[in-house]
């Protein structure tokens, strides 16, 4: 990775033309900004080296594929050094869909996507709060996501 990497404002507006739409030609974004496609195609793969951009992905919705509840789930840990463990535990579990490590009242969040308010429940009760290394959770149900962004470039 390109830690020297430095961006200007062609870069940012790249940066913002894919992150709307990932699929979008190179030759469509160099016409819309005025440069060569080959300019697009080295700009990207500079960011790509300098660890900018990781990939392309499509965005699903989870409510089209059938999960109604979204969760986020505090979670205390027995000792600091039980992390490791933990976070692998997590992270076999499909419905565990984000971790963070944290510092304030919970040692890891996650956010948890489940079918119905009885598949969260086995979830918590059999598979998480199951865990050893776990001490305690506390469970946050989201009502809605009315906002949902990438950073600015």
């Amino acid at each position: 990775m390109d830690t020297s990497f430095q961006r200007d404002q062609l870069d940012n507006q790249i940066l913002e033309a894919l992150m709307a739409d990932a699929r979008t030609p190179f030759a469509e974004l160099a016409k819309r900004f005025g440069v060569s496609a080959g300019t697009i195609h080295v700009r990207v793969e500079k960011m790509k080296q300098a660890g900018i951009i990781t990939g392309a992905q499509i965005t699903v919705n989870p409510k089209a594929l059938g999960y109604d509840v979204c969760c986020f789930i505090g979670i205390n840990l027995k000792s600091a050094g039980d992390y490791p463990s933990a976070l692998a535990k997590l992270n076999a579990l499909e419905e565990v869909v984000e971790a963070y490590y944290t510092t304030g009242n919970y040692s890891i969040f996650v956010k948890v996507m489940c079918q119905s308010i009885d598949s969260l429940q086995h979830v918590l009760i059999n598979r998480i709060q199951s865990i050893a290394e776990i001490q305690s959770t506390e469970t946050l149900i989201s009502l809605q996501n009315p906002i949902s962004r990438a950073v600015k470039p």
